[in-house]
């Protein structure tokens, strides 16, 4: 007795999967951490976004600027208009006009010219660009420079402050309608080295194996070995102790010696490694972009 034939779709055909074709290529799926950021091209970039004090002090900074700019401009034409070269009628006009240029067009102007930068900005290390990254443009700073009448200027920055304090970038209002957010520029100063192979493990770490430790154990170690000598002697071996034990289950053969002495060789011995796979990765790249002149356009340098 023959097996009943697969069920045909209304045109006929029977689906590919019955007719015992190969299944087709799997979507790989691209996991994206909270602080990267995703380009167009799939590549995830590791930057920081400003945080949201930083953010708020440079946007007084600005408003405070441009407070300023606003009232010298007033005083000027209420002295023009006391020596009679404006009119009363004039001045109202003017002083509208001058209104929308220091909310709207100075903001506009000064952003899409510095790419995202302004005075508070500098001032406390940020600057705007797009959700993907890339710089922002002329687009991007006028629907931010708008949207910032109402929820900068007309709210007293209210608005601005509730939207940031519950958006994960620290974006207002303008940032979200504009699709763009304020990236750090100042990175953290890079850490003091760790000490070197300590003399006793230099012929064991020629035949160690020592595997990658997981990020928040290589961690602690490192600042163990910086700031040992500076540590009480009593948490000093506690502390040795203790990540000594976390880090044996990486290392192979293990060495004779004290949790001290071994955190020392371990950390020394990964720092060579990763510094060796990290020059090697280097010239690699190099090499695969010896004839590329430059970032695409209008990308910011980093």
């Amino acid at each position: 007795m023959t097996a009943p034939a697969p069920p045909a779709d209304p045109a006929g055909v029977v689906p590919p999967r019955q007719q015992g074709a190969a299944p087709g290529p799997q979507t790989r799926l691209i996991a994206v951490a909270q602080d990267e950021v995703l380009t167009g091209e799939a590549v995830a970039l590791d930057v920081q976004p400003l945080g949201y004090f930083l953010r708020a002090v440079g946007v007084l900074i600005d408003v405070l600027v441009g407070v300023a700019v606003f009232l010298l401009m007033v005083l000027a034409f209420a002295w023009l208009a006391g020596q009679n070269v404006v009119s009363a009628d004039l001045s109202g006009i003017l002083s509208i006009a001058l209104a929308v240029i220091v909310t709207v067009a100075v903001p506009t102007t000064v952003e899409t010219l510095t790419r995202g930068r302004s005075l508070g900005k500098l001032a406390v290390g940020g600057r705007i660009v797009r959700s993907d990254g890339g710089a922002s443009g002329f687009r991007h700073a006028l629907i931010r420079a708008v949207v910032g009448v109402f929820e900068i200027w007309m709210t007293a920055g209210g608005v601005a402050a509730l939207v940031g304090a519950f958006t994960p970038r620290s974006q207002r209002l303008g940032d979200l309608l504009a699709g763009t957010y304020s990236e750090r520029t100042r990175a953290p100063g890079l850490p003091a080295d760790v000490p070197p192979l300590p003399p006793a493990l230099a012929g064991w770490a020629a035949v160690a194996d020592v595997a990658r430790l997981p990020d928040r154990l290589a961690r602690r170690c490192g600042q163990f070995v910086r700031q040992a000598a500076r540590m009480d002697p009593g948490a000093r071996a506690r502390q040795a102790t203790a990540l000594a034990g976390e880090a044996k289950a990486f290392v192979s053969p293990l060495p004779p010696v004290d949790p001290e002495t071994f955190l020392r060789g371990v950390v020394a011995i990964r720092r060579d490694r990763e510094l060796r796979a990290l020059t090697l990765e280097d010239a690699r790249v190099t090499a695969l972009t010896s004839g590329i002149t430059g970032a695409p356009p209008g990308f910011p340098d980093r």
